[in-house]
């Protein structure tokens, strides 16, 4: 029994379809699914948590030291630590700042001239959050993100009194004890209409303590 023109035509519709879900549910997998894992590897956990207690930002507006809080956000201190560590922040900027609000670096595609691409680089992976109790208060340091579960290099320092609406929203792994007039002035700089700054604020780079 052979099929008529119609059946065809249906089928090839059909086909057509099916094909273009493939496409986009590979497109996909490599945009998000393929990029979520653990950054850590299970033998060097141990020597990285236990190795550094805090981390210095050489910036080109002054240092900016931070402590690490390692109990409660293991996976992502060791993720700065190592990240740190290989230098992939020397170079970056502070791309993004707003005053009374916060400062925010960490992205790799920073280092470029072209600030339509600021804010949306990464390491080549997302890991997991680690949402804890930890307060949204001047001068602790958390991840940038995409949403739940999207943390990569990015991260930001809190310069308003408080910011809670940011709580259940991003990792908080660090906190600031020396530099936080640097960070305040650096959240002042003059900035363009997408809060980029107008003199590129460097990190230099971070020195594990």
């Amino acid at each position: 029994m052979f099929a008529d023109k119609r059946d065809l035509r249906k089928f090839h519709v059909f086909a057509v379809v099916i094909l273009a879900f493939a496409l986009g549910l590979v497109w996909y997998i490599n945009r998000t699914g393929a990029k979520l894992a653990d950054p850590i590897k299970a033998e060097n956990l141990k020597i990285v948590k236990n190795s550094y207690e805090g981390a210095v930002l050489h910036t080109s507006e002054g240092e900016i030291e931070i402590v690490f809080l390692r109990n409660l956000a293991t996976t992502t201190v060791i993720n700065f630590a190592k990240l740190a560590a290989s230098n992939f922040y020397a170079g970056t900027k502070f791309h993004r700042v707003i005053p009374n609000f916060m400062i925010q670096g960490g992205d790799p595609l920073s280092k470029g001239e072209d600030r339509r691409l600021y804010g949306t680089g990464d390491p080549g992976y997302f890991f997991k959050d680690e949402i804890n109790g930890e307060e949204f208060i001047k001068g602790v340091a958390a991840m940038a993100n995409r949403g739940p579960d999207t943390n990569g290099s990015q991260f930001f320092i809190v310069t308003a009194p408080a910011a809670p609406w940011l709580a259940g929203k991003h990792t908080i792994f660090a906190k600031v004890i020396r530099g936080m007039d640097v960070a305040e002035r650096i959240s002042n700089a003059s900035r363009d209409k997408n809060d980029v700054p107008l003199i590129p604020i460097i990190i230099e780079n971070v020195v594990l303590k």
